[in-house]
């Protein structure tokens, strides 16, 4: 029996499925700054607040904005490397980021 250098495993019997390594995410790296954006779209005129350019890891976003969400008494989410906050008061957000050491400004509308 020949065997084709052409040709790659898909399946084998012994292990099953051979899946391809899931690609590690790198942290976008900002400029020092945190802004804060409001946003609206796609979500029927209800307002977020988006925390861009932390430059933290998965597991540390998700623990700043626990601590966020506790602080302003709503919800929130993590999406590609932002915080996600359901709140217009961004003040509240500038001031607990700015008691953290972070460099904010209020970015659009």
């Amino acid at each position: 029996m020949r065997i084709d250098p052409n040709i790659s495993l898909v399946f084998s019997t012994d292990k099953g499925r051979i899946e391809q390594e899931k690609p590690v995410e790198e942290v976008p790296q900002g400029d020092g700054i945190v802004r804060i954006h409001k946003d609206s779209k796609g979500r029927k005129g209800k307002g977020v607040s988006v925390i861009k350019g932390l430059g933290l890891d998965a597991k540390e976003l998700k623990a700043l904005a626990q601590k966020l969400k506790k602080q302003c008494g709503c919800g929130g989410t993590v999406k590609e490397f932002n915080i996600e906050i359901q709140t217009d008061n961004r003040e509240q957000i500038k001031t607990l980021l700015e008691k953290m050491d972070y460099k904010v400004k209020l970015a659009g509308g």
